[in-house]
C-alpha cells in the first residue's frame, strides 16, 4: 500500500473563486489591461513546470493532448470500456486536477510528490483508449513512455523535492550538490548577479567542474549578448563558468509579446512604464530591469486592477536563491482594503512597540499600498493569502514595497468543516470556526505589513559606506558593538540561504502573534470587547495548531523540512511549549476510532503575559541576527528550534504519525477565465474548472528544445483560452 500522503483523495476539496462582480464594475478599458496581464500570467506559469521535476512537462502536454480531444464525460465513456472503474476515473481527474492546480506532481504546500490513486496499468489503458491516443498513436505513446514510469515512481530522492541525494530539482542539474550551489553563489555575488531567474546546470570536461548558469530570456545567447554584460566565460576559484540567456525562451518571448498588449491599456505613465521594463526582463534576462519595473509599480499607488509578475517566491529552491515563476491578476476589493489603509496609517505608531533597539528599525517607515484584492488570475504553483513585495531587499529598504490581501482566497480556503478539525478539544471548536476568519485577516495584515515590512539590515556598500554608525550601535544580545554586517552585494537571501524563506516567515508570523495583542489593531479590524478576545485566543490557537499540523512537512529520513511557513509555525509552538506555566499543552489521546490522536490546549488568561514575553524574547533574537548578517548565531538558533526529536517532554516524531494518521488534503482553486469573442471581452463562468502549472524532461534539462509546450498551445484559440484555466471536474 502507498502512503496516503503521497496521492490525492477522491474527495479533495475544491473551491471557486468568484470575482464577477468585481470583474463587472471594471471599464472595458480595465478588463482588456487584465486579459492581456493574465494571458501573460499563465504563459509565464508554464515555466514552473519546467522548475519543477523532470517529467512534470510531459505530463502536462499527455493531459493537455487528451482533454483537448475529448469532455471529461465523453473520456469516461472510454475510460469505463477499458476497464476503470468509477473510483478509479475520478481518481485519474483529481490527479489530472492536481497536476494542473500544483503546476507539476510535486504538491506546491510540502513539496511531496503525488501520484495517480489507480494501477498503472489503468491509467496506460485510460491514456490508450483516449480519442488523442487513437488519431497520433505514434505521439501520444511517445508522451507515455517518456513519463509514465516517473509519474509512479517513488524512489527515495524521488518522494520529495531536494538538492543531491536528498530530492529532485530542476533548478540545478542532477550532478549538483549542496557545494556546487555555494561556489555558483559566491560566483554570482561576484559578479553582482542575482540567481532569482537561474538554473545551474554542471558537466565534466576534462574532469574538471564547468557550470552553466541560464538565465531565463526571449532572447538566447546567439542574440545581442552585448545588452548584457554578465554573459559570457569566466574562470572563478579555478572552475569554468558560463552565464547564457535562453532559458524558457519561447514563454518568456509570449510573456513579454502580452505585456506589450496590456501597455496599450495601461491607466497610466508608472504602469506604461513598468511594463516597459518587464518587458526589457524577460527579453534579455535583466533582473535589473524587473527591479526598476518594481520601482514604476510601487509607484503606482491603488490601482483598480493590480498585478505582479516574474521570477518571485524562492521557497522551492532547495538554496533558497532561485525565485520561481509567479503572476497575479487581481481586482481591488474596496471595503476591506479601507481597513488595510488604517492600518499602514497605524504604522508609525506600531512599529516602536515591537521588541527591538530602534537602531535596528528602518530609519524610515515607507507607506506603502496596502489593500484586498479578488484574484481573477494567479499562475505558479499555488495560491497564498497574502503578498508583500517585491523581494529585492535593496529596494524594500530604501523605497517601499506593497501588501496584498487576496480576499476572495481567504473567503474559501480557511472555511472548515467542525467535523473535520483536528486536535482542538470540543469547546474550541465552534469559537475557531466562528472567528477564524477575522483572526487570519487581523494576523495576514500585521505578517504582511508589520512583519516582512520591519527590520532594518546593516550594510556596508561597495565604497565603504555604512547604513548605520558602527561606533555606536548596540547589539542588544551580546551587549557588545555591532561586529557583523552585510557587505556590498550581500542580500538575505544570499547569506542565509537554506533557512532565509522559513526563518522570516517565522520572524513575520511572531510579529503578527506580538502585535495582534494590540487593542488598536484589533479594533481597526472592528473587533472590540469580547470579539477582541476572542479574535486573540483562536489566532494564537491557529499558530499553536499550525505548529502541530506543520509535522506533516518534515522528512525523517533526510531530517528536513519542506514548507518554509510550516516550519516556522513549527519553531513558533516549540517556543511556547519551552517557555512552560501551562501556556500550551499537547496532550496524546485515543480518539473515538480508537486510533491514536492528539488535544492542543492553550490557557488563554497567559497569552498577554507569559506568552507575550516568550514571543519578545525570540523575536528580538530573530531580527538582531537578521539585522546584522550573523548567519552563524541565527542558524543555530533557529535551526534548533527546527528539530523534530523523540526525546524531551515530546515524542515530535511519534506525534508526527498522528499527524499524518489524521490530515486532510489542501484544498484545489478555480479561477476564472477571460477570453475576446468578437469585439467582447467575456469571463468564463465558474463551473468546475481547474488550473495548471509545471514541469521538464531530462532531456529539455541538458539543453533540448522546450517548443512542443508553446507549440501546442499554439495550435488554436480555444487550446490559449484553456490552458489557463480548463478542466471539469463534473
Amino acid at each position: 500500500m502507498v502512503d496516503s500522503q503521497y496521492y490525492l483523495p477522491n474527495d479533495v476539496g475544491i473551491s471557486a473563486l468568484d470575482c464577477s462582480e468585481a470583474f463587472r464594475l471594471l471599464s472595458p478599458r480595465e478588463k482588456m489591461y487584465a486579459h492581456y496581464l493574465s494571458r501573460a500570467a499563465w504563459y509565464g506559469g508554464l515555466a514552473v513546470l519546467l522548475q519543477t521535476s523532470p517529467e512534470s512537462a510531459n505530463i502536462f502536454v499527455l493531459l493537455q493532448r487528451i482533454f483537448r480531444k475529448q469532455t471529461p464525460a465523453q473520456l469516461e465513456k472510454d475510460a469505463t470500456a477499458a476497464g476503470l472503474s468509477s473510483e478509479e476515473y475520478q481518481a485519474f481527474l483529481v490527479y489530472a486536477a492536481g497536476l494542473y492546480a500544483n503546476m507539476g506532481n510535486y504538491k506546491s504546500f510540502g513539496d511531496t510528490k503525488f501520484i495517480p490513486n489507480l494501477p498503472k496499468y489503468k491509467l496506460e489503458a485510460l491514456v490508450k483508449a483516449s480519442q488523442a491516443f487513437q488519431e497520433q498513436p505514434t505521439e501520444m505513446k511517445a508522451l507515455w513512455d517518456s513519463c509514465s514510469c516517473l509519474i509512479y515512481s517513488l524512489e527515495k530522492r524521488q518522494k520529495q523535492l531536494g538538492l543531491g541525494d536528498k530530492g529532485i530539482t530542476t533548478y540545478f542539474s542532477g550532478n549538483c550538490s549542496l557545494e556546487d550551489a555555494e561556489l555558483a553563489q559566491k560566483f554570482l555575488d561576484s559578479k553582482k548577479l542575482s540567481a532569482y531567474n537561474t538554473r545551474l546546470f554542471k558537466r565534466e570536461n576534462g574532469g574538471k567542474a564547468c557550470y552553466e548558469v541560464r538565465l531565463a530570456s526571449a532572447e538566447q545567447k546567439g542574440q545581442n549578448c552585448s545588452t548584457l554584460s554578465c554573459c559570457g566565460s569566466f574562470n572563478f576559484e579555478d572552475k569554468e563558468f558560463s552565464v547564457k540567456r535562453g532559458d524558457y525562451s519561447p514563454l518568456m518571448e509570449k510573456v513579454a509579446s502580452n505585456l506589450q498588449q496590456a501597455q496599450a491599456f495601461a491607466a497610466n505613465e508608472n504602469q506604461r512604464k513598468m511594463l516597459e521594463e518587464y518587458q526589457r526582463s524577460f527579453t534579455l534576462g535583466s533582473i535589473e530591469a524587473h527591479k526598476e519595473g518594481s520601482r514604476y509599480w510601487i509607484k503606482d499607488k491603488s490601482p483598480i486592477v493590480e498585478s505582479y509578475i516574474g521570477f518571485i517566491e524562492s521557497y522551492r529552491d532547495p538554496f533558497g536563491s532561485r525565485g520561481e515563476f509567479e503572476g497575479f491578476v487581481a481586482i481591488v476589493n474596496k471595503a476591506m482594503s479601507e481597513r488595510f489603509a488604517n492600518l499602514v496609517s497605524s504604522a508609525e505608531v506600531l512599529l516602536p512597540e515591537l521588541p527591538w533597539p530602534q537602531d535596528f528599525e528602518k530609519d524610515t517607515f515607507l507607506k506603502p499600498d496596502f489593500t484586498s484584492l479578488d484574484v481573477l488570475t494567479f499562475a505558479g504553483s499555488g495560491i497564498p493569502a497574502g503578498i508583500n513585495i517585491p523581494n529585492y531587499d535593496d529596494i524594500r529598504q530604501s523605497e517601499g514595497f506593497k501588501n496584498v490581501s487576496l480576499g476572495n482566497v481567504l473567503a474559501v480556503a480557511y472555511a472548515t468543516q467542525k467535523e473535520k478539525l483536528t486536535f482542538l478539544e470540543e469547546d474550541d471548536k465552534d469559537m475557531f470556526i466562528q472567528w477564524k476568519g477575522p483572526s487570519f485577516d487581523v494576523q495576514v495584515g500585521l505578517h504582511e505589513l508589520l512583519g516582512h515590512g520591519s527590520g532594518k539590515l546593516f550594510v556596508q556598500d561597495d565604497n565603504g559606506e555604512f547604513n548605520f554608525d558602527q561606533t555606536k550601535v548596540i547589539n542588544p544580545e551580546s551587549k557588545q558593538l555591532v561586529s557583523s554586517w552585510y557587505h556590498g552585494s550581500e542580500t538575505w537571501d544570499s547569506k542565509f540561504t537554506t533557512i532565509a524563506s522559513s526563518y522570516e516567515e517565522c520572524r513575520a508570523e511572531c510579529v503578527g502573534l506580538y502585535l495582534c495583542l494590540n487593542k488598536q489593531v484589533l479594533s481597526i479590524f472592528g473587533n472590540e470587547g469580547q470579539q477582541a478576545d476572542d479574535v486573540i485566543y483562536v489566532n494564537w490557537l491557529s499558530m499553536v495548531r499550525g505548529g502541530l499540523l506543520g509535522l506533516e512537512f518534515y522528512t525523517p529520513e533526510s531530517q528536513s523540512w519542506r514548507q518554509a511557513h510550516m516550519q516556522a509555525r513549527f519553531v513558533i509552538l516549540r517556543v511556547l511549549l519551552e517557555v512552560g506555566e501551562g501556556l500550551v499543552g499537547l496532550k496524546e489521546v485515543t480518539g473515538q476510532d480508537g486510533k491514536p490522536d492528539i488535544r492542543i490546549t492553550l490557557d488563554r488568561s497567559k497569552i498577554s503575559t507569559v506568552g507575550k514575553d516568550a514571543i519578545h524574547r525570540f523575536l528580538c533574537k530573530l531580527q538582531v541576527f537578521k539585522s546584522t548578517a550573523d548567519v552563524a548565531g541565527g542558524r543555530a538558533l533557529y535551526e534548533g528550534y527546527s528539530t523534530v526529536s523523540d526525546g524531551g517532554s515530546h515524542d515530535f516524531l511519534r506525534l508526527r504519525e498522528t499527524v499524518l494518521l489524521r490530515k486532510e488534503a489542501r484544498k484545489m482553486f478555480v479561477q476564472a477565465n477571460t477570453k475576446i469573442k468578437g469585439e467582447r471581452l467575456n469571463l468564463s463562468k465558474l463551473k468546475l474548472f481547474i488550473q495548471i502549472r509545471k514541469g521538464p524532461n531530462r532531456e529539455r534539462q541538458k539543453g533540448g528544445s522546450q517548443m512542443p509546450i508553446v507549440a501546442m498551445l499554439e495550435d488554436d484559440e480555444d487550446v490559449m483560452r484553456r490552458f489557463g484555466s480548463s478542466l471539469y471536474l463534473s
